[in-house]
């Protein structure tokens, strides 16, 4: 037996090779240890069976290995593959690993590629499938990655010492970790030392085109005595991550559509090529907020450079408890005064500018309303930039409303379909990015809304969910999604290629499709469309974890009869991250509209700090429904801290240990940033206990927030 050790920052990557077999034994925070593996304590056991990192089915071959249920392991030729060479060669970001197999009966290669980033605790890896044999054969699963015996680490049964991390996701309630242990979810260890046999497996999955729906692609799996493993699936449709048992082990399966949630097969002619999506995946030393520093990093590496997430500029929308989709030219002119006056740099006209009434089920034609606007939209977004501001519109693209004219004019092959019918969802249809007159359509759209109307920024939303994909010219509605998904990420590169210094906002009803497909593209994510700004401060709070906090947008929208209290919990809730100002500024009470004005003065005095600042969370993740939340920013000479009193409690003082995040530094200094007011200050008494590194702060009422500074 050889083995292959891979090192980089806290990340230890070990494959064995025995037997023509190469097998992932280890990946974790520290280096491999033998003794820990029961398995080759007497032996490579189960080596053909178990620790295989490239999953892969296709139809018509046998499972002659123990497999229960819906499980992805013991897949074929997946477990007969042999190893045939590796290789690691040098990259721009760090090294790069190669991994070759082949079934011999079925001709089918194996490419694993392992991308290594220098100083960060991660790899992106992928797979690329190819026919090399005489007959077609069809795929039914290819595994990004698959990891067994990530609970080996420690002493104690695996009930104990493992906690699963997981971002539940939906419309309007972004962003709810939940934190689970194997038994809550089912995998109790019910028999110690022979872990082997269950039907059950733990499948998160997202099935259609609204990629974060239920789930945001990633995870964390918490081993309190020995750091974390986490994850992200960088995919903007299907996709599927799972826990199961195996060999004594659990395992860990991350992948983009399958055949059982995805609806998705392939069919690989001789000479064919498959590639798997990609995913990151890494080990880091420490809590949950060490993997997210580490996923924080990886994320700011594989992004493309854009200077929107160096600038970080100030955007002001009019949607958002404000116009709702209104806009027009009498209507727009104050709120585009107050939001120079405020400080904003661009100005958004959200969606209705199109269309004279109702509008959803008409969009498709993207042609300025001339009742709306009776002298053009480019007047408005002329006057925008007489301010100083960059001017915005709103944009779904991808969709056409059942009733808008073009639907039919053009073939029905520029359409999702199934069985032979136009596929449909809250009477709109989906346009297929396969097709190139598709994809030349949305670029003469791009192209009006940049040239004659002047545009600077679009907002693209997505509103609709289509489904498993469709059928036409594809081996599954899984494989035409995927197509058509992939045809849109490579519609968007050519689009920034064309227009590098436009900034495109990812909006899917808010947070729909909070992946890193789309991110590593777009520079700005809409996080939700929450209407409370209290309950807004879970989603806030817990935007980083997600996405960068350089690309979340997140609202302010003080209401116009909003106190002062309330003007500043809204400012906070976006101070962190990106603002994106909303809200009847024209109409606010003089002291509230004060405090937003000083929002963004403060903001754009730190926001060089948080594009490369990291988070913590000192009480962990916001949960919806607890009274106190709070977000650390640590941009190295200081720490910005955010505090939200949402409910009141029992509790006289809410208490805020920072010991985690300081690393054994010490303040020079503690205080309140923001607001700066002497009132706001003295009604919010605080205290810095130096030798326990916690902050205690005695808010007076509910709700009610403050952002501090801790100078270093």
């Amino acid at each position: 037996m050889k083995f292959l050790d891979f090192h980089e920052s806290q990340l230890y990557m070990t494959f064995a090779v025995h037997d023509d077999w190469i097998r992932l034994v280890h990946f974790a925070n520290t280096p491999y240890d033998p003794a820990l593996d029961q398995n080759f304590q007497s032996g490579p056991g189960f080596f053909q069976e178990a620790y295989q990192f490239a999953q892969l089915q296709l139809a018509g071959i046998n499972r002659p290995f123990e497999k229960q249920g819906n499980m992805f392991i013991g897949t074929m030729p997946g477990c007969r593959m042999k190893y045939v060479s590796h290789t690691v060669s040098e990259t721009e970001n760090g090294r790069h690993l190669e991994i070759v197999q082949k079934d011999d009966e079925s001709g089918i290669v194996v490419q694993t590629h392992i991308q290594f980033y220098s100083g960060i605790s991660c790899v992106r890896v992928w797979n690329e499938v190819v026919n090399e044999g005489k007959n077609a054969c069809t795929l039914e699963y290819l595994g990004t990655f698959s990891y067994l015996g990530f609970e080996k680490e420690g002493k104690g049964t695996s009930d104990e010492k493992i906690r699963i991390h997981v971002p539940y996701n939906g419309w309007q309630k972004e962003l709810s970790w939940q934190t689970h242990t194997l038994a809550d979810l089912g995998l109790a260890q019910t028999q110690p030392g022979v872990m082997r046999r269950t039907s059950r497996n733990i499948a998160f999955a997202n099935t259609g085109n609204w990629s974060t729906k239920d789930y945001i692609p990633m995870g964390i799996i918490e081993n309190i005595q020995n750091g974390t493993l986490f994850f992200q699936i960088e995919h903007n449709g299907s996709w599927e991550w799972e826990i199961g048992m195996q060999a004594n082990h659990f395992y860990l399966n991350l992948s983009g559509p399958e055949e059982v949630h995805g609806h998705f097969s392939k069919e690989l002619r001789p000479g064919e090529r498959f590639v798997s999506v990609p995913a990151c995946i890494g080990a880091a030393a420490g809590s949950v907020s060490n993997a997210i520093d580490e996923l924080t990093k990886y994320r700011r590496c594989i992004r493309r450079p854009n200077l929107d997430n160096e600038t970080l500029p100030v955007i002001f929308n009019d949607y958002m408890n404000c116009l709702f989709g209104n806009p027009t030219s009498e209507n727009e002119p104050p709120l585009i005064r107050a939001a120079a006056e405020a400080g904003c740099e661009y100005y958004v006209i959200d969606a209705g500018w199109y269309a004279a009434g109702e509008w959803w089920d008409g969009v498709g034609e993207w042609k300025e309303s001339r009742e709306r606007f009776p002298e053009g939209i480019r007047a408005l977004t002329d006057q925008i930039r007489s301010y100083g501001m960059i001017p915005g519109l709103w944009l779904e693209l991808e969709v056409m409303g059942i009733h808008c004219p073009l639907i039919q004019k053009v073939p029905r092959d520029w359409f999702f379909t199934r069985h032979g019918e136009l596929v449909y969802d809250r009477s709109r249809v989906q346009l297929d990015f396969r097709n190139p007159e598709v994809r030349a359509f949305a670029d003469d759209i791009i192209d009006r809304l940049v040239r004659e109307y002047g545009a600077g920024y679009i907002k693209m939303d997505y509103n609709i969910e289509p489904g498993i994909g469709t059928d036409r010219d594809a081996d599954s509605p899984g494989e035409g999604l995927l197509a058509h998904q992939r045809a849109y990420l490579a519609w968007l590169d050519s689009i920034f290629e064309r227009y590098p210094d436009l900034v495109i906002e990812n909006c899917s009803s808010g947070g729909m499709r909070m992946d890193y497909a789309m991110l590593s593209r777009y520079s700005i994510q809409s996080t939700s469309d929450q209407e409370d700004y209290v309950h807004y401060s879970t989603i806030a709070c817990n935007a980083p974890s997600a996405v960068t906090s350089e690309q979340a947008a997140v609202w302010s929208y003080p209401m116009r009869d909003a106190d002062d209290e309330a003007a500043a919990f809204n400012m906070i809730n976006a101070m962190l991250c990106r603002i994106h100002q909303s809200g009847h500024l024209a109409e606010l009470r003089p002291e509230a509209l004060a405090l937003v004005r000083e929002g963004i003065r403060t903001y754009k005095g730190i926001r060089n700090e948080i594009r490369r600042a990291l988070p913590y969370w000192p009480l962990g993740f916001a949960r919806t429904l607890e009274a106190d939340a709070s977000l650390a920013l640590d941009a190295g000479e200081k720490i910005y801290l955010a505090v939200w009193h949402r409910f009141p409690d029992d509790a006289e003082c809410t208490e805020i240990p920072l010991g985690p995040v300081l690393h054994d530094r010490r303040p020079k200094s503690v205080g309140i940033l923001y607001p700066s007011s002497p009132d706001m200050q003295n009604i919010t008494p605080y205290t810095w206990d130096d030798e326990q590194s916690v902050l205690r702060i005695c808010f007076q009422d509910a709700p009610a927030a403050r952002l501090f500074v801790l100078k270093l």
